[in-house]
């Protein structure tokens, strides 16, 4: 098997592997905290990234595709399987930790497709929904329990909608609610999370976010949350300046400009 691409950008130019190794033991010198995104290059992640790093932590990316803005990216090709993902960004923050540990793990990645069980794309737009939301969160999740730190926190992404049936979108309604008793799972004793860790799942309605003001340039954006108000609230629950009960779900919800968070 070859090493895993590991891109590093912070004092340097990107540069691989033995590069990234120095330049990260040097940050840990300075004591920052440490921070993995898996869909660190989509909209939220980009927000979570940004806002992380103006804290003073470092940020790992974990997608597709380089986000610059983080000091470390390690991509993922969709196109590998589920284990030999895994395998590779095991070895990855093997690389980069050398021995540390990271203080929280968000999954913030996914999509949608819908469909019911009569539609022509439903088995396409399961099988699709079901690699966004459940193998990234199998992932992170193992790599939660390897690289986590005691007391860190895991944050994946569910949806509300998943409480209840989603005929109209079976695979992404399923999809999250198996992410949804993923956080149980990790939550419950026995789950293989690190001693006192968290996991949690947020679940907002809309986001506020260019793509979705682009799809729906008439909807009432003011119960929309802004992706930068859940990276406050995030960083809250990192930091333990907002309690967080473990393995419960966040329900979102924003009305007249006003979000409230709701551990439900």
């Amino acid at each position: 098997m070859k090493n895993p691409t590991v891109l590093q950008k912070f004092i340097k130019p990107t540069c691989f592997a033995s590069g990234s190794c120095l330049l990260y033991y040097c940050l840990y010198s300075i004591n920052m905290s440490h921070l993995a995104v898996y869909g660190g290059a989509g909209a939220l992640g980009r927000v979570l990234v940004n806002y992380f790093k103006e804290r003073g932590w470092a940020v790992t990316n974990i997608d597709l595709v380089e986000n610059k803005a983080a000091q470390f990216n390690t991509l993922v090709n969709a196109n590998e399987d589920l284990q030999t993902q895994a395998t590779k960004l095991d070895q990855s923050f093997e690389t980069l930790l050398k021995g540390e540990k990271l203080k929280a793990l968000f999954c913030v990645a996914g999509g949608w497709a819908g469909g019911n069980a009569a539609s022509k794309n439903f088995i396409k737009n399961s099988d699709l929904m079901l690699k966004q939301s459940v193998s990234s969160s199998l992932i992170a999740a193992r790599l939660a329990a390897r690289h986590l730190d005691d007391n860190g926190l895991l944050v994946l992404t569910g949806a509300l909608a998943a409480l209840n049936p989603t005929p109209g979108m079976i695979g992404y309604g399923i999809s999250k609610a198996a992410v949804h008793h993923l956080v149980q799972d990790l939550a419950a004793p026995g789950g293989g999370l690190p001693k006192g860790a968290k996991a949690t799942a947020i679940c907002p309605v809309t986001l506020d976010t260019p793509a979705n003001r682009q799809a729906m340039p008439d909807a009432d954006f003011s119960s929309w949350t802004p992706l930068e108000t859940i990276a406050k609230q995030l960083h809250g629950y990192s930091t333990g300046e907002i309690p967080l009960a473990n393995g419960k779900i966040i329900e979102i919800l924003t009305k007249d400009g006003n979000t409230a968070f709701n551990q439900i």
